[in-house]
Formats: structure tokens, C-alpha cells, sequence
């Protein structure tokens, strides 16, 4: 029994897959992933998330602005909580700093940050917080605005180990994507080795990062399992503690989706 803690299955190409996002869930349950995650990067992009989670169990939402996301008309916090109320939202996010792909000034990009902590806080939701290039004003910006109230998830984390330790005595989880897999990532992999098993989550970030196997091919859900076997492998433990951990810890931290478990 494995859970995507991060995906976006309103982004797939599901042309390798025959067009059809029944054949996606179908491969998930062939490789024991019983629940998904799937993330807002956008409020534009809620009401077709929302389509899908309602169509099928086993899936749950986010609501929020990507850090790369520039919007029109800034989403404020009476916006971000209106949108996060929908009982299918279980987080807030993806949010958080991305220095890597924007440039200049990026106060707006600090304050976005905040406002979604704020409305986490204020919800009692937990965050998914996405960090590029960006760890100390992240994990700042999450002490100042005492983000562990709620905590949540550091995504796609791929940070070195006293990154990891910083954002666990804040009172986050990190999340293993297929990153972990990737023969130039031995930084990541020596985290995989010495996160606690109850600290720790699996995500495909699907379209993308496949994992090794399936690099350089679209990503789907499924294909977390092989990045919880690379874990398994690394930490020379059986799958079945690494699946049975992840999910504990997904539910724990992710509330509101036993319903959505209850209903798969």
C-alpha cells in the first residue's frame, strides 16, 4: 500500500496510456498506490482537480499558487481560504520560494509564501512547501511565520542532510521523489539513509521526474513504487515497512483525506 504524496494528474499526457485517465488509476492500483495527492499550482486549475477528485476515491486535493506562478490578479488570503473550505482540499500548496527559475526582485514571490502560511494557520491545514535554490529564506519564512503550528511536507525535497534536519525541528516531513533514483544524487540518497522512517514521504511530482527505471518517459503515479523500492534498498528494508511508514505519515499529517481513503 503505497500514497503519491504529490502529483498533478490534471497535467498528465495521457497519450502513452491510451488517452485515459482510468487507465492511469488502473496502473496505480496494479502497483499498490490506494491514494494520490494531486496539487495545485494554480486557483485557475482547482475546479478540474476538483472534477477528478470527486470522480475518483482515493484522491485528494490541494489549493494554491505555484512560486513560479504569475498571476494576473494576486490571489489574496479571503481568495486562498475560500478555495481551501471545498471539504475535497486537504493542504495548502504547492507554495513556497523557487530562486532558480525567477529572477530579480522576489519579494512577491516571499509574501505569496506568507500569505499561504497565514491561511494554513488560520484552516488548520498542513502545507506543501516547494524550495528551489532557496533553503535558508524557506526555512526562515517558515520559522517567522511558526508554519509548525500546522506543518506539512518539504516537496521534492533534494537538499543536503542538515536541510532536512532543520525542516523535521520545524515540524515537516520530507518527501522522496524520483530524484532519489538518479545516479548524480548520492547527496539525496545519504537523506534517504538517515531520515526516520516516521519523518519521511514518497511522490512521483508527476509529469514529472520519472524515476530509474521510467527517466525520460512521462511520470504517473505507479511509478512511486519504484522510487519507495530505491529507499527500501538504500535503508535495507523490506518495501512493505518503507509503503506501510510513507502512508501512515501521509494520513497523520494529511487529516482530512481519511474520508477520501474511507471512500476508495
Amino acid at each position: 500500500m503505497l500514497v503519491d504524496s504529490h502529483t498533478h494528474l490534471d497535467m498528465l499526457d495521457l497519450r502513452p496510456v491510451g488517452g485515459t485517465l482510468a487507465r492511469v488509476m488502473e496502473m496505480a492500483r496494479e502497483a499498490g498506490v490506494t491514494h494520490m495527492l494531486c496539487v495545485s499550482v494554480s486557483l485557475g486549475r482547482l475546479p478540474r482537480m476538483l472534477e477528478i477528485v470527486r470522480a475518483w476515491p482515493g484522491v485528494s486535493a490541494t489549493a494554491g499558487v505555484h512560486p513560479n506562478e504569475r498571476c494576473a490578479e494576486e490571489p489574496d488570503e479571503e481568495a486562498l481560504a475560500a478555495a481551501a473550505r471545498d471539504p475535497a482540499v486537504v493542504a495548502i500548496g504547492e507554495t513556497g520560494l523557487d530562486y532558480y527559475r525567477s529572477e530579480g526582485d522576489l519579494e512577491w514571490q516571499r509574501e505569496r509564501f506568507r500569505r499561504h502560511i497565514r491561511v494554513a494557520r488560520a484552516l488548520g491545514l498542513p502545507i506543501v512547501v516547494h524550495s528551489r535554490a532557496a533553503a535558508e529564506d524557506t526555512l526562515r519564512i517558515l520559522a517567522e511565520e511558526h508554519a509548525g503550528e500546522v506543518g506539512g511536507v518539504m516537496h521534492c525535497f533534494a537538499e543536503d542532510w542538515e536541510t532536512a534536519r532543520r525542516a523535521m525541528d520545524l515540524g515537516f516531513l520530507i518527501s522522496f521523489s524520483g530524484i532519489v533514483t538518479f545516479r548524480n544524487a548520492e547527496t539525496l540518497r545519504e537523506v534517504a539513509r538517515r531520515v526516520p522512517l516516521d519523518r519521511m514521504l514518497v511522490e512521483t511530482d508527476a509529469p514529472y521526474l520519472a524515476p530509474v527505471p521510467m527517466r525520460g518517459k512521462p511520470n504517473f503515479p505507479a511509478y512511486v513504487r519504484h522510487t519507495a523500492e530505491r529507499i527500501a534498498e538504500l535503508r535495507g528494508e523490506p518495501l512493505e515497512r518503507v509503503a506501510e511508514s510513507t502512508t501512515r505519515n501521509f494520513f497523520a499529517c494529511f487529516h482530512r483525506a481519511e474520508a477520501h481513503r474511507a471512500a476508495a
